[in-house]
């Protein structure tokens, strides 16, 4: 029997095309495996085609939950957007496609894993770490790096090894989605100055035609994470689709990004991600009530490392752990709900509470009723004083000291 490899399959031309050429190139026996992320794809049909294309064996799960729970979920509790606006769906998918690859091959006996990323973009940095962190006896084998064949060739080898291939026009963009986002490029994408074109879009109304009444949510959270919507307690991944359906519906979370790759070069990417910015959007306001001033700002850092750590494919790293205690500690009090408005491709929060508020009614008010204002503002004279001390000893010494004057930055002297 010949050595097996666990090919990630999508049901694609290119990883179809895979199933054959790895066998006839490296005398591989294939075995596929796709990963239900939320692609809203059928996964037993796609199982069922790789079966036909010449996989000796082929594994089709479900990871919804896995993926909400375990990758989705702690990326919303760091706040993690890459370049402030990326939600990651795509990142965050990659290294658990590669961890559940690692163990159908440890199932399966197989010595190779392989899969249909090109040399140009960040998922097969993603995929690569992940296996040679977790598997480092794994052989990588990454056809679309080797190979030569294009699309009309691809085609031509389908028919010639009898793969069933799509009748359906070839889609002048490249798609990837799963349940936290979807993302879009090539095509007239490729030029940043072009608008992008409603084609491009499937998952959002365009806002200018977005309903015209508002809707409005409530979303509940317990240490950072969300646990229900309007009162009914939900699972992740049925959140996220409840989130995605109504916040596409109001032309939320289109973000058109040129962004940093890995790789060193910059792409224009399209996302959708309705739940995502609904959630980030409802997260961060929560945050604002139950975060100390200084857990808030150091916070900040935490989440550019993150998304950073995520876009960069180094998840089953240490440091990632040390991040995620970080971020665990920093959340356990971010439980309460959020009500948000969403209306024309805008989310905005409306109200926020929380039994772990910082927020004090009774020291923030201006009511100067009796019992109404609690803070003492008698004593903000002595602490003006304080404060600023430092600043009028060094103006006394240095900056007024013989009768100059204080300059003004960007001023120049004369």
């Amino acid at each position: 029997m010949a050595d097996r490899v666990i090919l990630a399959y999508s049901g694609g031309l290119d990883t179809s095309v895979m199933v054959p050429w790895i066998k006839d190139k490296y005398n591989l026996d294939v075995v596929t495996f796709t990963a239900d992320l939320g692609q809203g794809e059928d996964i037993e049909a796609i199982r069922q085609k790789a079966l036909k294309t010449g996989a000796v064996e082929a594994v089709a799960v479900d990871a919804r939950n896995l993926f909400v729970d375990c990758f989705v979920f702690p990326a919303l509790m760091a706040g993690a957007l890459y370049e402030g606006r990326y939600p990651l769906a795509t990142a965050l998918g990659r290294p658990l496609i590669a961890k559940l690859m690692v163990d159908a091959a440890r199932e399966f006996k197989a010595s190779a894993v392989a899969h249909g990323c090109t040399g140009k973009g960040n998922d097969q940095v993603r995929f690569d770490v992940t296996f040679q962190t977790l598997a480092p006896d794994l052989r990588i084998i990454a056809p679309v790096r080797e190979w030569t064949m294009s699309r009309p060739d691809a085609l031509a080898f389908a028919k010639k090894h009898n793969i069933p291939v799509d009748a359906k026009p070839e889609s002048p963009f490249s798609v990837d989605q799963n349940l936290w986002g979807r993302s879009c490029e090539a095509g007239v994408l490729e030029d940043p100055w072009h608008e992008p074109p409603e084609a491009a879009y499937a998952w959002t109304t365009n806002p200018a035609k977005a309903p015209d009444a508002a809707e409005e949510l409530e979303i509940e959270f317990e240490h950072g994470k969300p646990t229900a919507l309007d009162g009914q307690v939900l699972d992740g991944a049925a959140l996220i689709e409840q989130l995605n359906q109504v916040g596409g519906r109001h032309g939320i979370g289109r973000i058109d990004h040129v962004e940093n790759r890995l790789v060193g070069i910059k792409s224009r990417e399209l996302y959708e991600a309705p739940a995502a910015s609904i959630l980030h959007t409802a997260h961060r306001s929560l945050e604002s009530l139950c975060l100390t001033k200084q857990a808030a700002r150091f916070k900040t850092m935490i989440s550019q490392e993150y998304a950073d750590l995520i876009y960069n494919g180094l998840w089953f790293s240490a440091f990632h752990q040390d991040l995620f205690a970080f971020v665990a500690s920093n959340q356990r009090y971010v439980g309460g709900t959020v009500r948000v408005r969403c209306y024309k491709g805008a989310v905005t929060v409306i109200g926020r509470k929380s039994e772990h508020s910082l927020y004090s009614k009774g020291l923030a008010t201006y009511d100067g009723q009796a019992g109404g204002d609690q803070f003492d503002q008698a004593a903000a004279q002595g602490f003006i004083r304080l404060w600023g001390l430092g600043q009028q000893t060094q103006a006394r010494q240095q900056l007024l000291k013989g009768g100059r004057g204080f300059e003004l930055p960007g001023l120049s002297q004369g």
